[in-house]
């Protein structure tokens, strides 16, 4: 029964959405435009050639506290966003995948700062939730389509996302929230502004810091995180200012189990590694090595590990200059730095630890297995805007260079009770069995006129270049050394906008993008850690590129706000790498090109305030993305049936709706979410996993300020309002030819519903 509720109030936003434009008609009169304006919290990128939407920061405040935006834009259409936690946040577990590409062949940034492809394990960046504290982001911009020209990214195959920051208040104040909630959850955070000190030519600036931890909702370990934010505006003349800013990260969260169709069959959906049952890992390592039976539940030495986790440290600083060149030009330049230390681990019964088995020893029969990551980045951007009139002309570029250390190592465990804590950072490890350090430089120009033919007609056109130099050196196992570049003079991007009505424009656009390789010992070129792989794969592999077109139509008047777009995708030089075993064991794919992707699709999406209290929002999108090509081997086997096949992780159907409610400090906010199927195999052959659809409820209350004093809040969030139980992330262990049989350990389960309350207190 709930299903039919939560689809039908998904419809009815949908619905509403198509009704819109005659409703306003006829509910909106001139008059009262002041006061039933939208107030939109999503802007629906008027006056841009690609189809872009913003988020504001109030959307994202409206999520329960320390949920990733990530999540916050779920609700933008196109997207399909899933994780196994409430807040969208833990890692292993997030994907995030925009007219079928995944979250490695998409491109983001904050305040310009490139981030890599936020892949888990990234060679080349950091994930948004440690780049920043959640409170402090002002906005968020998603382009669909391959993004603008300007932005720093080499894995932007498909969309772009760009986060920004908020500027520091020019009045002195703070923030206060405190949140706590279901699984012991707890997060406070704190923020200062010191408003602007004229006495410093109005520089002005804040420092917050959060503090947040939770229990995992099933199986034992925690989820933390401490940040830091800093930042300040220094202004310069009238249109100019300098920027800087340093964010730290202490990241520690402990993994869920990857599960199987056949295990959640088997052990339940709630099944997760066995902490704190030591004993219990001990004995099926144990089982596992000598061959004896495995102790009950289990029924291979996979379906459990004592733990995983996470251990994650950054430093992301920045400091930009905006100056303005005489009356008719302006100058961006900025340069910015990020040091990561992290580690991925997992408690192994494929390795004992040293002794185990010998008489008198106290070694475990199992080890902790790392990989470990070392990320030094320094880069500048810059850019110059010229208005000559009629056109205005912009150039820039991007460069950085990028040393990555990555190594595989394990460390010794003691049989009676576990030794070491899985959230602090290994020391001491008995074997390194490989480590090798990855070195990127990478250069990108552009140039772009954006021409007004007229009032209502503008175009812009452009290009950008980009040169992308691979290399890895040997430091521990296998011998390995090798260069490979990724080149390309000229990627076009062209576009118009026209204006056909006050109310109604049209769009269209068509860009082409090319992704750099990926340098790290576990994915890209050189994963497969062989000499002769690495010679033959940079003589013969080609990057991937996409080709986009879209267009379409924008709508708004005083009550609605509406987009409705049409895109062609063609993606070329699909790279795969062919997984050799289960992922706990860590053995390298070999990477190959495997043919291309077509996506056809169509999105809409509007905002309608139906009364100066009450609006809707609603997101549809369809979309068909398929495989054109078989995957065949160099002798020309054919190796998977993928030809005319769903791509994996991308579901045919999207349907997003919200419904806001806000009158005399109470609010409100209803959203509904519907993700259609989606496969994990490249041949569609089982691992079909069903469709979902979610609900998530926020209640809230501003006090008066005359009575409460400035800024008094308090807001309640209920995560999966229906209880769904549902498979939630797809892929965490890898996507898989065929999985008739449901055995594929890579797919994680959606956490049940939960609670949060926050009272927040502005001085």
């Amino acid at each position: 029964m709930k299903h039919h509720l939560m689809l039908g109030a998904a419809s009815a936003a949908l619905l509403l959405l198509a009704a819109a434009p005659a409703l306003a008609a006829d509910l909106a009169p001139t008059e009262a435009a002041d006061t039933t304006a939208v107030d939109a919290i999503i802007v629906i990128g008027q006056g841009q050639s690609r189809q872009v939407q913003t988020l504001k920061d109030e959307a994202i405040s409206l999520e329960a506290a320390g949920t990733s935006p990530l999540k916050a834009i779920d609700k933008l259409p196109g997207v399909t966003f899933q994780s196994a936690d409430a807040f969208g946040a833990y890692e292993w577990s997030t994907r995030i995948s925009i007219r079928g590409f995944n979250q490695g062949q998409l491109g983001f940034t904050l305040d310009g700062v490139p981030l890599g492809d936020m892949n888990y394990g990234n060679h080349n960046g950091l994930h948004i939730s440690r780049a920043i504290t959640n409170e402090n982001i002002g906005r968020v911009e998603l382009a669909q389509g391959a993004g603008a020209l300007g932005t720093a990214s080499t894995s932007n195959l498909g969309g772009t996302l760009q986060f920004f920051s908020r500027d520091p208040s020019e009045v002195f104040g703070g923030q206060m929230n405190v949140t706590g909630g279901s699984e012991g959850m707890y997060r406070v955070f704190g923020r200062i502004d010191s408003g602007a000190i004229e006495q410093l030519g109005g520089l002005r600036g804040y420092a917050s810091i959060v503090s947040q931890s939770t229990e995992k909702w099933k199986g034992g370990g925690d989820q933390k995180q401490f940040q830091y934010d800093l930042k300040a505006v220094l202004p310069l003349g009238e249109n100019g200012s300098l920027t800087a800013f340093y964010n730290g990260s202490q990241r520690r969260e402990q993994d869920y189990q990857d599960l199987s169709f056949e295990m959640i069959k088997r052990l339940g959906r709630n099944w997760d590694n066995t902490q704190p049952n030591w004993a219990l890992a001990v004995a099926a390592g144990r089982a596992y090595l000598t061959g004896t039976a495995l102790p009950a539940p289990f029924a291979t030495v996979d379906d459990a590990y004592y733990a995983g986790a996470g251990v994650r440290d950054d430093e992301l600083y920045g400091l930009a200059l905006k100056l303005p060149l005489g009356e008719t030009a302006k100058l961006d330049l900025s340069a910015y730095g990020h040091a990561n230390q992290g580690q991925g681990l997992w408690y192994t019964p494929y390795v004992p630890s040293p002794g185990f088995g010998t008489v008198g020893s106290t070694a475990a029969p199992l080890s902790i297995r790392t990989t470990e990551y070392d990320i030094d980045r320094k880069g500048v951007t810059g850019g110059i805007t010229v208005d000559l009139g009629a056109h205005q002309v912009g150039m820039g570029f991007w460069g950085e260079k990028n040393t990555f250390n990555q190594a595989r190592r394990f460390y010794a465990e003691t049989a009676a009770a576990p030794s070491r804590n899985p959230l602090d950072f290994q020391e001491n490890p008995f074997f390194t069995q490989w480590q090798y350090r990855f070195v990127t430089d990478t250069l990108v120009a552009h140039i772009e006129d954006t021409w007004t033919v007229n009032d209502a007609l503008k175009v812009n056109f452009g290009f950008k270049a980009m040169e992308v130099t691979n290399s890895v050196q040997r430091i521990a196992g296998n011998p390995l050394a090798g260069e490979i570049e990724s080149k390309s003079s000229f990627l076009p991007q062209i576009g118009f906008v026209y204006k056909a009505m006050p109310d109604l424009e049209f769009f269209g656009g068509y860009t082409e993008n090319m992704a750099a390789y990926v340098s790290a010992a576990t994915s890209g070129p050189f994963a497969s850690q062989n000499q002769a792989a690495v010679d033959y794969i940079t003589k013969t592999l080609e990057p991937e590129t996409s080709k986009t077109f879209e267009g379409g139509l924008r709508y708004r008047t005083d009550r609605f706000q509406g987009v409705a777009a049409l895109y062609h995708v063609t993606f070329e030089n699909r790279l795969l790498a062919a997984s050799t075993a289960a992922p706990i064991l860590g053995l390298p794919a070999v990477l190959s090109n495997v043919g291309g992707v077509e996506t056809n699709g169509i999105e809409l999406a509007g905002e309608y305030k139906l009364t100066d209290n009450w609006s809707v929002y609603g997101a549809y999108t369809y979309n068909q993305s398929e495989y054109q090509d078989n995957v065949v081997n160099g002798s020309g086997v054919v190796t998977a049936r993928t030809a005319g096949k769903e791509v994996v992780n991308t579901p045919k159907n999207i349907l997003k709706g919200e419904l806001k409610f806000e009158l005399a400090g109470f609010y409100s906010k209803l959203g509904v979410a519907h993700t259609g199927e989606r496969y994990y195999t490249y041949e569609n052959i089982g691992g079909q996993v069903d469709s979902t659809t979610v609900a998530d409820l926020t209640l809230g209350y501003r006090f008066d300020g005359e009575t409460w004093g400035k800024g008094l809040e308090i807001q309640a969030n209920i995560t999966n309002l229906t209880d769904e139980d549902y498979i939630s992330t797809i892929g965490s262990g890898g996507f898989l030819n065929n999985d008739a049989a449901g055995t594929g350990q890579t797919v994680l389960t959606a956490p049940p519903r939960q609670f949060f309350l926050s009272i927040k207190k502005a001085f």
